[in-house]
């Protein structure tokens, strides 16, 4: 590998994606930067570069764009922000597309924002390991193709976009591998359709969960939802406006804590008090809880309607399962036939990204919070880990585009240079 790595260097200052086959191993010199994954934040990072001059390379462990969209989504998903808020830079939504975009219309605009921008990714390439070489002064990727074939990829700098959602959380509880019925993951969840007429508990009172306990209604199903922990639920519109811009706008002339207290008191009048039906409300505002935690305000889309009828109930943490059953804390037993977790992602970047300074790996997220944790030492860099969904992945790929670029441009004025006074000196 040594030998690799040397012949590498030899090439790398003129040819800008040199290879080298060493034995069983690949080795590709990349002079831009490598970007793992192909996902909205991938390719907001790769669209950014390129209006830098700067080239990338992305890698991708999956065989398309958004994998995560198109595979691990349930049917009737639709952006839960305005599309305004979550376009990718440089490139709007088309204006026919409605304010919440579908799941197919999100994953086309992306497949077209891919082809606009000409990101190309490395499809099927499972990265097991990013490890910064101090001899070198270069980053090494190591990843494993479908049929086996290893590669590596050398570089100055790496982008970590695998995002907050690379794997599902599956929670353990007791004898829920004793259980009968059916146990999948929303990752797993398309609709209700196959629920139909039957009783299916759902874990989890995110908006997944709460999205997933309405398709359900619709599809003539009868849900029940696991509430644990005092949730904030807010109306998606209000005036007329939705409620995540107009808490924008506020925030541009108030201060969080009245923003919150004025959502509170409009959720009020709207929904009443929620704590009635079994959603109690966190002490801390919704603003500043997102904030403080990262923990999202469900923007509600009906069911809270469905709750409060009593189409969807609602029950306490588990205790444990049984075989046709579930024991709740509160003593309580019912029968169901499915168990649907929607307990959600967690980012999985220390399992493989080799180092301790920027990544947590308590919480598998960058250790400074936003807007500090897009950069680390040595040239790497993070887009999409701000806990602010696609704006804040935006936000990212413009900072990662602008720090690459000066460093770009600095070391190709000096690469320049060297070639210039090279040339001088052979004349």
């Amino acid at each position: 590998m040594a030998n690799c790595l040397r012949e590498l260097q030899g090439k790398m200052a003129n040819d800008p994606h040199f290879s080298h086959d060493h034995g069983s191993k690949r080795c590709v010199w990349v002079r831009g930067p490598v970007i793992i994954g192909a996902g909205p934040s991938g390719l907001a990072a790769a669209a950014c570069l390129k209006e830098k001059g700067v080239p990338s390379i992305v890698l991708e462990r999956s065989n398309c764009i958004a994998s995560l969209w198109q595979y691990k989504t349930y049917d009737r998903l639709r952006l839960h922000l305005p599309k305004k808020f979550c376009e990718l830079p440089m490139m709007p939504f088309p204006k026919d597309y409605p304010m919440y975009p579908s799941k197919k219309q999100f994953v086309d605009y992306l497949e077209n924002y891919a082809k606009q921008y000409g990101i190309k990714p490395v499809f099927e390439q499972a990265v097991e390991s990013a490890e910064y070489d101090e001899c070198l002064g270069l980053w090494r990727v190591r990843s494993v193709g479908i049929k086996g074939e290893e590669m590596e990829y050398v570089c100055r700098w790496l982008v970590v976009a695998t995002g907050e959602n690379a794997e599902a959380v599956v929670p353990e509880i007791k004898g829920i591998k004793d259980f009968k019925g059916e146990v999948k993951h929303t990752s797993e969840y398309k609709n209700g359709n196959e629920f139909r007429g039957k009783k299916v508990l759902v874990v989890g009172c995110g908006n997944s969960g709460m999205e997933v306990c309405l398709d359900l209604c619709n599809h003539n199903a009868h849900p029940s939802l696991i509430v644990r922990d005092s949730v904030h639920v807010l109306p998606r519109e209000m005036f007329g406006r939705s409620t995540f811009g107009l808490s924008m706008w506020l925030l541009k002339w108030l201060p969080i804590r009245l923003v919150d207290r004025f959502l509170l008191i409009m959720s009020w009048l709207i929904f009443g008090n929620t704590a009635g039906f079994g959603l109690d409300r966190p002490k801390v505002g919704p603003l500043e809880l997102k904030n403080k935690t990262g923990k999202t305000p469900v923007l509600d889309v009906g069911t809270l309607a469905k709750i409060k009828s009593g189409d969807i109930k609602i029950h306490p943490s588990i205790q444990s399962v049984g075989n046709h059953s579930v024991q709740f804390v509160n003593g309580r037993v019912e029968k169901f036939d499915a168990i649907i977790l929607a307990t959600g992602y967690r980012s999985n970047t220390p399992s493989w990204l080799k180092e301790n300074q920027m990544f947590s790996e308590k919480d598998e997220m960058p250790q400074e919070t936003f807007p500090q944790g897009w950069k680390g030492e040595y040239g790497l860099y993070a887009v999409g880990f701000t806990r602010r969904g696609l704006f804040g992945s935006s936000m990212d790929a413009r900072r990662v585009s602008e720090d690459i670029g000066k460093s770009w441009k600095a070391e190709a004025k000096h690469l320049s240079m060297t070639i210039g006074r090279s040339f001088a000196l052979q004349r």
